[in-house]
């Protein structure tokens, strides 16, 4: 980039918001994923004003802007696959207004989600959506690919606690949707639009969330099963009752096993799948009735053995080896692409079947573990990337996963969003008319194209 250009960027944000070195520019060339693109320029603009007058420069210039927070996506949304300028709000990352009355809060997007959560809980409120990246990943991010987490199946997905945004448009001008009302109905719900936009339409600056009382109490069980399908159709028994329990997380064979193999928990190896089921409220006794009805069931339906948390800490061993699947897998391969697909829940044995053939085909293994209650399903692919024939074979299998989640009534992601490695796959999960309208959208608000080019949408 030009030393002129870089200069009234330098004018903009100071100079030490501009990183231009090739040291910098890397460390800014890749997320979650095996993708890589340098920017040009990498900007750390400190609030809603600042992200104004970089668009409103990029939009005269015709310059690609990739929004960025932590990097933590899975989906190679926040790589800068044309250059440009990656956008950072690491600086931006204040909780502006904790209103306890209306049980809601107003944050900059750079606020990183843990962070957001362990303020709120502080003060007896409570911010559920909870991805397994909350402590690097930030709001702004989560709300642009409208991330989800463990906590999905009763509470909802970080879109559901959205009440308002303030976005920056392509063109610099500043918009603010939605507001404190619980009900409005006035207009296109433009809060809806740009929630899992994935930084297509504008920037995420500032975002007006949800909150809701902290549970008072909260029960965990960890179920055995020797058969992946009793697992499945446990899961089943338990909505059927009436329960929806705050979490229910399924781990197959092989992800308990680099679970076991890193962490050393205790966690048996000669079963098929285990679940992790978490009841909360705030009746203490009634959610331990909830739980021990919970623990009949998984019982009744081929659980050789159900395990209680008794204590905080044995609760927290347990979050411990959900949250330790993806880290432990590099013990068994150098590299993974995890994949983010939702299919009916009753099509979960089946989904599962054809993704363990798919990796005996190919010879690579495919770890699969996620959120089974809303039948969001998390196939980690292994491999090595050094590995010419590895590297081709994992564009294959990623495209047949896809096509077996759609085949059962699925669609090809719950949360990780689309990024550049779905695109080629959404015409086929949307239709050609759903692609149009969206296509519109992108071209009336950003007719430049400098919003995230090459991404979510196909060419």
């Amino acid at each position: 980039m030009e030393r002129k250009t870089i200069k009234k960027f330098e004018a903009l944000v100071g100079e030490d918001g501009v990183l231009s070195t090739p040291e910098d520019l890397a460390v800014y060339s890749y997320d979650g994923t095996f993708a890589d693109r340098r920017p040009d320029l990498v900007l750390l603009p400190s609030s809603t004003e600042q992200v104004s007058r970089i668009l409103e420069l990029a939009f005269a210039e015709k310059m690609p802007v990739t929004a960025r927070g932590m990097g933590s996506g899975l989906a190679a949304a926040s790589v800068p696959s044309e250059g440009g300028i990656v956008l950072s709000s690491a600086r931006m990352n204040r909780i502006i207004e904790l209103d306890e009355e209306n049980y809601m809060v107003l944050v900059e997007a750079g606020i990183v989600t843990a962070d957001l959560q362990a303020a709120v809980e502080k003060r007896g409120l409570f911010y559920p959506p909870d991805p397994s990246s909350n402590r690097q990943s930030t709001i702004g991010g989560n709300i642009a690919c409208n991330a989800g987490g463990p906590r999905c199946l009763k509470y909802g997905v970080t879109g559901d606690y959205v009440m308002g945004l303030t976005v920056v448009l392509p063109d610099g001008k500043i918009l603010k949707t939605g507001g404190k009302t619980i009900k409005d109905v006035v207009g296109y719900d433009l809060t809806s639009l740009f929630t899992g936009s994935e930084g297509t339409l504008g920037i995420i600056t500032e975002a007006l969330l949800k909150l809701v009382a902290k549970p008072a109490s909260v029960k965990t069980v960890r179920a055995d099963f020797p058969r992946l399908d009793d697992a499945s159709g446990t899961v089943t028994a338990i909505l059927k009752r009436g329960i929806v329990p705050a979490t229910i997380e399924l781990m197959d064979e092989t992800a308990i096993a680099c679970i076991e193999e890193s962490a050393h928990l205790g966690l048996p190896l000669d079963i098929e799948a285990l679940l992790i089921i978490e009841s909360d409220g705030f009746d203490e006794r009634a959610v331990a009735r909830e739980i021990e009805t919970i623990t009949k069931i998984c019982r009744d339906h081929g659980a050789r053995e159900v395990t209680l948390a008794g204590s905080e800490q044995e609760r927290s061993r347990l979050w411990s080896a959900r949250r330790a699947v993806s880290p432990s897998l590099a013990r068994k391969a150098p590299n993974k692409l995890g994949e983010d697909i939702t299919v009916p829940r009753s099509a979960i044995p089946e989904t599962i079947r054809r993704i363990k053939q798919i990796s005996s085909e190919h010879g690579l293994p495919i770890v699969v573990f996620g959120h089974a209650g809303d039948g969001n399903l998390h196939p980690n692919i292994l491999f090595d990337l050094r590995n010419p024939d590895h590297r081709a074979k994992v564009d294959i299998i990623a495209g047949q996963i896809f096509k077996a989640a759609l085949a059962v009534g699925g669609t090809l992601s719950g949360e990780h969003g689309v990024g550049t490695l779905k695109r080629s796959y959404v015409t086929e999960a949307l239709g050609s008319i759903s692609i149009d309208v969206q296509k519109r959208i992108k071209a009336a608000l950003d007719p430049a194209n400098i919003m995230n080019p090459g991404k979510v949408l196909p060419d």
